[in-house]
Order: C-alpha cells, then sequence, then structure tokens
C-alpha cells in the first residue's frame, strides 16, 4: 500500500520484514506468499536467499501482515517452517503490488 491508497479511517500501516528458515526453497514457497499477500490486499515482496531461507518484506494494515505471518509459520502445503524472524520496521510505502524478486543476496 502506498502513502496515497491510505485513507482516513484505515488502521496505520505496518512494516513486516521476515526471514523463513527451514524447507522453503523448491515447495512454491515465493509463489503462494504472493498469492496470500495479494489476496490479503498487501504490497512488497518475496525472494530466495542464497543460504536458503526467503526472505519478505510485506506492509499494509496489520491485521493483513500479521495474516501473512501466520501463513508464512505454516508456509505452503510442501514446505516444512522450522521458524521465522520478524522484524516491525516503519512503512516506506515504496511498494505497488506485492511481486516476486529474482535476484538474491
Amino acid at each position: 500500500m502506498t502513502r496515497a491508497e491510505w485513507k482516513p479511517g484505515m488502521e496505520d500501516p505496518v512494516r513486516l520484514h521476515a526471514i523463513v528458515h527451514g524447507i522453503v526453497q523448491g515447495v512454491n514457497f515465493r509463489y503462494y506468499t504472493r498469492l496470500r499477500a495479494e489476496a490479503l490486499g498487501l504490497s512488497g515482496w518475496v525472494a530466495n536467499r542464497s543460504d536458503g531461507t526467503v526472505e519478505v518484506v510485506a506492509e499494509g494494515p496489520r491485521p493483513a501482515v500479521e495474516a501473512l505471518l501466520d501463513f508464512l509459520r505454516q508456509g505452503p502445503p510442501a514446505a516444512r517452517v522450522d521458524y521465522v524472524e520478524t522484524y516491525w520496521e516503519k512503512p516506506t510505502g515504496e511498494f505497488r503490488g506485492f511481486r516476486i524478486r529474482y535476484e538474491v543476496d
């Protein structure tokens, strides 16, 4: 959600930066994360990292971001999530939509 999309009466946006550990690559984790984030109306991105983890940055209303975090803790059917590092940051409103990033760290 960009700042321009925010309207009075909407809950203030939050930003989640998460690193998902476990069997999370090669199991369509990014695809399902994008689908869930889009369904929740969030903006941001998801990417595989070279260390085998998946990184997610998502912005939007807190209830929607927390719903995405619940999904990240469980993952899609073929995944095994061991744990999720979570960092709550100040939202920037820099994203438009939610995308899969293919460049890795």
